[in-house]
């Protein structure tokens, strides 16, 4: 079970070795074939110093996912700053949106990070805390329904609950090309854009201000 005892935050350029070195071996060799020397070797770090911050193998392959997920979700953030800002109008929601949707489709989910998550969390989900472990959890969720409260009090969106519009926007948006296709990744299949567009604007039906 993952350690208890107290961990050192340490140098922040080591802890980055060592994730990245985790990285490569649990997903070239698989987390039961990747010792915690070999971790240490290419992360040209003591193999103390890796038990010193992470304090055993399976903590270390949960800080490896949940460094991933971070990395996803700031492409969440980023993405949502360069589509869903500034906006006035909501006679421009559809195509903000759109956008917002298309580079999620493109940029995120066909991302060497996503693979790499969703590739450990399938073949490792025995090692981390529980069944269905993804550290990214609800915040994409929080991220966009932060965006809907905002455009629901400038009167854009009539979205009284943010969090459940942004869980239903995310059905809407991904969930039939997930369900039809197994995937919502638009950089690999042409398919995707057209239910995403569509996703999108039947969210608008529902939710665009009157």
């Amino acid at each position: 079970m993952p350690t208890t005892k107290t961990l050192r935050e340490g140098s922040a350029r080591k802890r980055a070795a060592i994730l990245s070195a985790a990285r490569e071996l649990f997903l070239t060799d698989g987390f039961d074939r990747s010792s915690v020397d070999a971790v240490a070797a290419r992360a040209e770090v003591s193999k103390r110093t890796v038990y010193d911050y992470f304090g055993d193998k399976r903590t270390l392959l949960q800080a490896v996912v949940d460094a991933v997920g971070q990395s996803l979700i700031t492409t969440v953030r980023r993405t949502l700053d360069e589509t869903l800002t500034g906006l006035t109008e909501a006679a421009d929601l559809e195509d903000a949106l759109i956008a917002f949707s298309m580079r999620i489709a493109t940029d995120m989910l066909g991302s060497a990070e996503y693979a790499t998550l969703q590739r450990l969390i399938r073949t490792e989900s025995v090692n981390l805390p529980h069944q269905g472990y993804n550290s990214m959890a609800d915040a994409p969720d929080e991220a966009i329904a932060e965006r809907f409260a905002a455009f629901d009090e400038a009167g854009m969106l009539h979205a009284p609950d943010p969090h459940l519009a942004a869980a239903q926007f995310i059905a809407l948006a991904f969930g039939v090309a997930l369900d039809r296709l197994g995937s919502a990744n638009a950089a690999e299949d042409a398919r995707v854009q057209p239910l995403v567009v569509e996703g999108v604007r039947t969210f608008l039906r529902a939710y665009r201000a009157a």
